[in-house]
């Protein structure tokens, strides 16, 4: 006999929203270590005395987290996913009843009491702190990269560089437009570098127009992160403009943060070639005492075959460089009563041999085929670049190689597990929010992972 389901009506009902959410889910082991106790005392500067209650601010928080933890892209689309989510409704720790607050919410909130307040940046700082109160951070080695993340931009609504300027940028007033101004300034944005890109979007002009390898070119901003080899827990996180300097310059940053905030120095930093800038490891190695695992950039190889810069030997003592076949050579010949005589800008030094001695050397085809006599010039930091190609001769550089993987790992995780292939918020503090709440979802799901309440539960029965 077949079946049939039959609902009865019920006036009463006994529901236990708790008792409907696995034990396992991801989300319960993610509210173990979601802390915002200070949060009302930090945004009600922000508040006024008078007036109706708002929605609660850490209901937005959670949806929010909820939003970038489960890869739910569209704040319409999470909101609808709030009120049928059993699991998110609880985590939001809201009941049956209670009504799910409007997408233009998030908004509001965004644009208003959560940046007056950097409220975003004091959450991700509280993760930071939880992961090193479960012992999840060393402090021994850091490792930092950058990634980009496409824009909210389109090159059909872009503009030639040459016709952009600062009255268009007014004349557009849109929020983007109007934070582009505001970050002209800014070492991370619009100082970043004097070189102008090929298009400029108006809808959001502090996307750079770039490339990636193998790519069509796009509008992009680049998230930087800088992780704890131990565990892959980030340490800090920057939005800049994606072009190298401002990457650079955005490591600096995070490192000094991360010593304010924290009081955590590492010993070692692991990066690419794109941090071996003479400026970068001068900076990490006399400023802040810390061995530069990284390439050197160096552009010293010839292409004729000639001896190279390393075939010559530096003599600290003299400042001079003595070449293969024992001549010297050196800045100047008599001294000058001006000390900066011989620099240019950056601070490069160049030493000159004697055109007789290269004239009369039986070397001179190696050295200096096409030139009368051979030069050999010296960046302004490069104490620390021969610090540096040295720190690759050692084992441990050969671990921090496979440890600096790691930062790629997590990208991998943001674009592929979290969904974020492509901004939804334009402007530079569109870009950090969305960077922040990202990184906020990635320390806690790895806080669930490694700091299971589950699995402490079975090996305490």
């Amino acid at each position: 006999m077949m079946g049939t389901q039959r609902v009865e009506a019920q006036l009463f009902y006994e529901f236990d929203l708790d008792a409907h959410v696995p034990p396992n889910h991801v989300l319960r082991e993610i509210d173990r270590f979601l802390d915002m106790g200070d949060m009302r005392e930090k945004l009600k500067p922000f508040y006024s005395h008078t007036g109706r209650p708002s929605i609660d601010p850490e209901l937005i928080v959670r949806m929010l987290v909820i939003g970038y933890v489960m890869g739910i892209r569209s704040e319409r689309r999470l909101c609808q996913e709030v009120h049928l989510n059993l699991a998110y409704r609880w985590f939001c720790r809201l009941g049956l009843e209670d009504k799910v607050p409007d997408h233009s919410s998030f908004s509001r909130y965004r644009h208003g009491k959560f940046r007056d307040s950097d409220m975003l940046r004091h959450i991700f700082e509280a993760t930071v702190e939880r992961c090193l109160k479960e012992d999840l951070v060393s402090g021994e080695g850091f490792a930092v990269d950058a990634s980009l993340i496409p824009a909210d931009a389109n090159k059909a609504r872009s503009i030639a560089a040459k016709d952009w300027s600062e009255d268009v940028a007014r004349a557009a007033s849109n929020r983007a437009a109007k934070e582009y101004l505001e970050t002209l300034d800014d070492a991370a944005f619009g100082a970043a570098s004097p070189v102008q890109p090929k298009f400029v979007a108006k809808s959001d002009p502090a996307a750079q127009w770039t490339r990636a390898e193998e790519s069509r070119p796009y509008f992009a901003y680049a998230t930087n992160y800088l992780i704890d080899t131990k565990s892959s827990v980030i340490m800090d996180v920057e939005a800049t403009r994606a072009i190298r300097q401002a990457e650079v310059g955005a490591s600096q940053t995070m490192l000094d943060r991360t010593e304010s905030r924290f009081g955590i120095r590492p010993d070692w930093l692991a990066a690419d070639t794109a941090y071996g800038s003479s400026d970068n490891l001068g900076w990490l190695v006399k400023k802040r005492g810390i061995i530069p695992f990284i390439p050197v950039i160096d552009h010293s190889n010839r292409k004729d075959g000639a001896w190279t810069r390393f075939e010559f030997e530096y003599d600290e003592a003299n400042d001079q460089y003595i070449c293969p076949e024992g001549f010297a050579l050196k800045q100047f010949r008599r001294n000058y009563s001006d000390p900066n005589r011989g620099k240019n800008v950056r601070g490069t030094r160049k030493y000159r041999a004697l055109k007789s001695d290269c004239q009369s050397c039986p070397s001179k085809e190696k050295c200096c085929p096409n030139a009368a006599c051979r030069s050999v010039s010296r960046e302004e930091h490069e104490d620390a670049r021969d610090f540096a190609r040295s720190s690759r001769k050692s084992k441990a550089y050969k671990v921090s190689r496979d440890k600096r993987k790691k930062v790629e790992m997590l990208f991998a995780h943001l674009k592929r597990i979290l969904n974020l292939t492509r901004l939804r918020l334009r402007g530079p503090n569109g870009a950090k929010d969305e960077f922040l709440l990202a990184a906020i979802a990635q320390n806690l799901r790895k806080l669930a992972k490694l700091r299971p309440k589950t699995v402490q539960t079975e090996a305490t029965a």
